[in-house]
């Protein structure tokens, strides 16, 4: 087996996070049961649509507040902080002081662009792989071709890591190692055990 070349994160859970207080507080204050904003954002035809790009993140809040019947807490929803995580960070930045090229995998809106920037995430990843602009979204095969064709890697060159065991299933298929994130020091066990990190 070839050595890992490069390490691949999911974005959401893993390099980034939202505090899950803050849609609680959305919820409680506008009278909405617990997940009753969620149940409409990731309903799965309406996020396919946002996540490939086929509806902009504005059209996507604008129609959480139609079905709601409130756009004001659509608004609050759709503009949560949130924050990237340090200790990540500063595992991808060991990973490339080893050599090892990292990237992100999201699946993501048309303002991940604007939101990688807002947390200076540029500086630690070579690219940037956003389901909204390539067109497919993970598990999709074909979203981790891409990567693989634009990053000229063969899949068993690529460690790839995300917090839904689901979207590892197309990883897999490939034949890359992936890794369940639940926690950092399981994930550096992993990359241990792979042979990237000392």
């Amino acid at each position: 087996m070839p050595p890992i070349r490069a390490v691949l994160f999911d974005l959401d859970g893993v390099v980034r996070h939202f505090d899950p207080a803050n849609v609680a507080a959305i919820e409680r204050t506008h009278g909405l049961s617990p997940g009753a904003i969620e149940a409409i954002a990731f309903a799965p035809q309406l996020l396919h649509q946002v996540t490939t790009g086929t509806i902009s993140r504005r059209e996507w809040v604008q129609r959480i507040g139609g079905v709601l019947g409130n756009a004001e807490v659509a608004e609050a929803w759709g503009t949560q902080p949130f924050q990237a995580d340090e200790q990540v960070i500063d595992l991808v930045d060991d990973l490339r002081a080893l050599g090892i090229r990292t990237a992100i995998l999201t699946n993501g809106t048309d303002t991940i662009p604007a939101e990688i920037a807002s947390m200076n995430l540029a500086p630690h990843f070579e690219a940037v792989f956003n389901s909204a602009e390539i067109g497919w979204k993970k598990p999709d095969v074909r979203a981790f071709q891409y990567v693989l064709d634009t990053m000229q890697l063969a899949s068993a060159e690529v460690f790839f890591i995300d917090d839904s065991a689901s979207k590892l299933a197309g990883a897999q298929s490939l034949g890359m190692q992936t890794h369940h994130f639940a926690e950092l020091e399981s994930l550096r066990a992993a990359l241990r055990q792979a042979g990237v990190l000392r």
